[in-house]
């Protein structure tokens, strides 16, 4: 199946450099992206993840959290936002007709409502957690405002399921052929999960938050502080969230070749993956262009 990457808006973090990494000063803002995957598949587009929506740039203060603004500080970009770079490659939000998520985090769910006739996957666990609401930080985190067709949701179980690659409980969605499946990986959240999806020449594995640095998966890790002091802050289960980083690891030393593992927020991977800048929305390609950035991804 065809993938397109999208950056669905980047947050702009304070102490950038303590976050990104990149050798600046610690006053500027970092940048993190919000890596969204659009697939055309024979049962129509799959989005996996959302990014923020075009009522987050519209209404933000409504719609999101004065602390994660704050702390944030997203670059709200209508062109940004998954719908709009949608329509730039020449299909239309009808189009998509299901959407898989890595969990309900405010960064990752703020397009479900530009969607409203998509039927949405996640983990039961996700599902569940976020509508109760729990604590302090749960209400800034998981936003109801960004949910208004809960109808459509379907939650998967993780009971039972399938292996792939190492990984137990894994939901593939027979709608889409089992060629896209929602893989456990708690820790960020108790629902959170990567999502596979088999592209045109390997295998895809969004790993969504399990992980926010790409050297986090070298066999050395290493990770900036900024991130993971973030990390740790929301994390919902230690010891399950570092496990599997580790298994994550396991699998990328594994599979030199046939796979490509990837995290939601480093530029990095997305820029490498893409093709272009982070900066830059997806755009309808010619056919010299695409088969230049098919090289491009190979040889990363």
């Amino acid at each position: 199946m065809k993938v397109h990457h999208l950056n669905c808006i980047s947050s702009c973090p304070l102490c950038g450099a303590l976050f990104d990494g990149h050798p600046n000063s610690l006053v500027r803002r970092g940048r993190l992206v919000c890596h969204c995957l659009l697939v055309e598949s024979p049962a129509g587009l799959v989005l996996v993840d959302t990014g923020f929506g075009l009522r987050d740039v519209a209404h933000p203060r409504s719609r999101l959290s004065r602390f994660f603004l704050t702390m944030l500080k997203p670059e709200f970009r209508e062109e940004m936002t998954a719908i709009r770079q949608i329509e730039r490659l020449g299909f239309r939000a009808a189009d998509v007709r299901h959407i898989v998520m890595t969990h309900l985090d405010f960064d990752h769910a703020g397009g479900l409502d530009d969607f409203p006739h998509a039927v949405v996957h996640m983990l039961a666990a996700e599902r569940d957690y976020a509508l109760m609401q729990k604590t302090w930080l749960d209400r800034q985190r998981f936003r109801p405002q960004q949910w208004s067709y809960q109808e459509r949701w379907r939650a998967h179980s993780s009971a039972g399921g399938e292996r792939w690659k190492g990984f137990e409980s894994v939901s593939p969605i027979p709608e889409l052929n089992d060629e896209v499946a929602l893989i456990p990986l708690r820790g960020h959240t108790y629902g959170h999960a990567g999502i596979a999806v088999r592209g045109e020449n390997d295998w895809l594995l969004l790993a969504g938050d399990a992980y926010f640095h790409t050297h986090e998966m070298d066999l050395d890790p290493y990770c900036t502080p900024g991130l993971r002091f973030y990390q740790w802050m929301l994390e919902k289960d230690r010891a399950a969230r570092l496990d599997n980083q580790r298994r994550l690891r396991d699998l990328c030393a594994r599979h030199k070749s046939g796979l490509t593992v990837f995290c939601s927020h480093d530029v990095d991977e997305f820029e490498r993956l893409s093709g272009r800048s982070a900066a830059v929305p997806a755009e309808h390609l010619t056919a010299v262009q695409q088969a230049s950035l098919s090289g491009a991804q190979k040889a990363f």
